[in-house]
């Protein structure tokens, strides 16, 4: 089966298609920050910097030519940041990157592939009326496609993190299913963040190991840090802190979010990474025992990529970014093999 990764990021999703077996073309998106890494990591492949709402089916005929549509998969992982935690339909909704489900159901119908892959964030199916998500099951219904929806947690498929996602397989021909679980209750064990980052030698805040790449830690500030080294090992969140020490939004009986500056447990699976997973007060993100955040290398092995996966970039923000935005790899390679099974 060939493949073509919309919204393909930092590869993610590509490595996950190609451990499995399917050959993944191109990656296309639009931050060509991302092309370094994609394609030093995912040869074969290429890259292709594109904005997919001025990009025509006819701009990838170099890489479709030749390609039947019953071999073709076609993937996207839109940017979800219009639809995480969704709280107002009056704002979210209305952000520029909120319509590209239905820009890339242009290429759907255009190309018709035997099968279809979406992953997003369980908000984008709560935005009321004929949304953009709406539209793209009406589209794949009147183009012949047979479709199932769902939401799975990526511990479930041996990453060692809690990640949601909303998966949509699409086929013709063949009735889809989501695939099954292969860790949990009765189930192989959960992944936890011992099993994924036990292994790398410790670090300082601010500290880039000289050998292991991308296993760098963030600055922190003299209070940070004296608010990690007062948060208990393996799990230990705020409370726990001096009054001297709190935030002034956290004064007065006001809590907060208490996952912010806690520390995570090594006998369960990590919080889910984001683009800040490096920041220790944007969420859980704390080492469980040594006084920094996660590094990014660290961030990298709870998305499940492996330790000779590298990424570049000329910040740490955006190789933050990289890492938290992608797709967690195990998690492709268990949608890729359960595709390449129903299409058998």
């Amino acid at each position: 089966m060939i493949a073509f990764d919309f919204f393909c990021g930092a590869g993610g999703l590509t490595r996950g298609l190609l451990n499995i077996g399917i050959d993944v073309r191109l990656g296309i998106d639009m931050n060509n920050n991302c092309r370094e890494t994609y394609e030093k990591n995912n040869y074969p492949a290429r890259f292709l910097q594109a904005d997919i709402r001025t990009l025509s089916h006819q701009d990838l005929s170099y890489w479709t030519d030749g390609v039947h549509p019953e071999n073709l998969l076609l993937a996207a992982c839109a940017p979800c940041q219009p639809f995480t935690k969704l709280k107002s339909q009056k704002v979210r909704p209305r952000h520029r990157d909120a319509t590209l489900l239905n820009s890339f159901s242009f290429f759907v119908r255009e190309l018709q592939p035997r099968c279809v892959f979406i992953e997003n964030v369980p908000g984008i199916t709560k935005v009321d009326g004929f949304s953009s998500y709406r539209r793209f099951l009406k589209m794949l219904r009147e183009n012949g496609y047979d479709y199932c929806e769902g939401i799975l947690d990526s511990k479930e498929y041996g990453v060692p993190q809690t990640r949601r996602r909303l998966i949509i397989i699409a086929s013709k021909g063949v009735h889809p299913t989501l695939p099954p679980p292969s860790h949990g209750h009765n189930l192989l064990p959960y992944r936890t963040v011992e099993d994924a980052i036990r292994c790398y030698p410790p670090i300082e805040a601010g500290e880039t190991h000289l050998e292991i790449p991308n296993h760098r830690a963030s600055t922190l500030s003299l209070i940070n840090l004296e608010r990690i080294k007062n948060t208990p090992k393996n799990g230990g969140d705020r409370a726990s802190w001096p009054s001297n020490l709190w935030l002034e939004c956290h004064k007065n009986g006001h809590t907060g979010h208490t996952d912010v500056y806690g520390r995570m447990r090594w006998e369960q699976p990590a919080p889910a990474i984001t683009c800040r997973c490096d920041s220790l007060s944007n969420g859980r993100y704390g080492h469980p025992e040594q006084n920094r955040a996660i590094s990014l290398r660290e961030a990298a092995r709870l998305q499940s990529f492996e330790d000779n996966y590298v990424f570049y970039g000329t910040s740490k923000k955006e190789l933050a970014a990289q890492i938290g935005n992608a797709v967690p790899v195990k998690l492709a390679e268990a949608i890729g093999r359960h595709i390449l099974a129903l299409t058998s």
